[in-house]
Formats: structure tokens, sequence, C-alpha cells
């Protein structure tokens, strides 16, 4: 990955939501699914525009769908995780993991050994 398709931590947070959620990722799911495990109450324009610029990097694919069956019914973008978004959400945590090797949690935060 080149250096402007390192994952920000929001960004972080949205594509593992849309990995969890599967086939029901949306905005409001993706905003709610962060919100439950984190108690980070985001801005859904914070979700849909993170979801935009995640779809530009090609780490998640979009497409509408119908919300029901219904005639007339509200169509919803639905997201879903790409290889690259796989790829990406890997890279990050591997990068964390390397910055955290060698350190110890103290009883007043993180110390190196």
């Amino acid at each position: 990955m080149s250096k402007g398709d390192s994952l920000g931590e929001f960004e972080h947070l949205v594509l593992l939501a849309v990995l969890r959620l599967g086939e029901g990722a949306y905005g409001m799911t993706v905003r709610r699914e962060i919100a439950s495990r984190t108690g980070r109450d985001a801005a859904i324009g914070a979700v849909y525009a993170t979801l935009e610029r995640l779809e530009a990097k090609q780490f998640v694919q979009s497409q509408e769908e119908s919300s029901s069956a219904e005639t007339g019914a509200r169509l919803r973008r639905m997201y879903r995780l790409t290889a690259a978004g796989q790829r990406a959400i890997e890279k990050t945590q591997h990068d964390v993991a390397r910055m955290m090797d060698g350190m110890r949690m103290g009883r007043l935060g993180f110390k190196a050994r």
C-alpha cells in the first residue's frame, strides 16, 4: 500500500464494522456497530464521508438496494469489503502490533521494555 492508502483510525473502525456486518452494511448500521462496540457516537455524515473515501480507495464497493419488496421502497447504499480492504485491515493491524511490540502496560499507560 502506498502512503495515501494507509488507514486512519476512523477508517479502520468503519472497515471493521463493514466486515462484521457482512450483507447488512449500510451507513446507519455501520454507525450503530461502531457506537455499540466502541462507545463512540460518530456523526452519520462522518460515516458516509468515510465510506465514500474508502470506496474511492477501492477498499469497499457499494450498490443501491431496495429496503423492501414494496413498490416505491426506499433505496439503501449497501457496502461490502473488497480484497484490498481486507489487506488494508490486515496491514493496519500488523503495523499497530509491530509498534506495540516490546511495550508493556503499566499502571499509568504503556511503557517501553
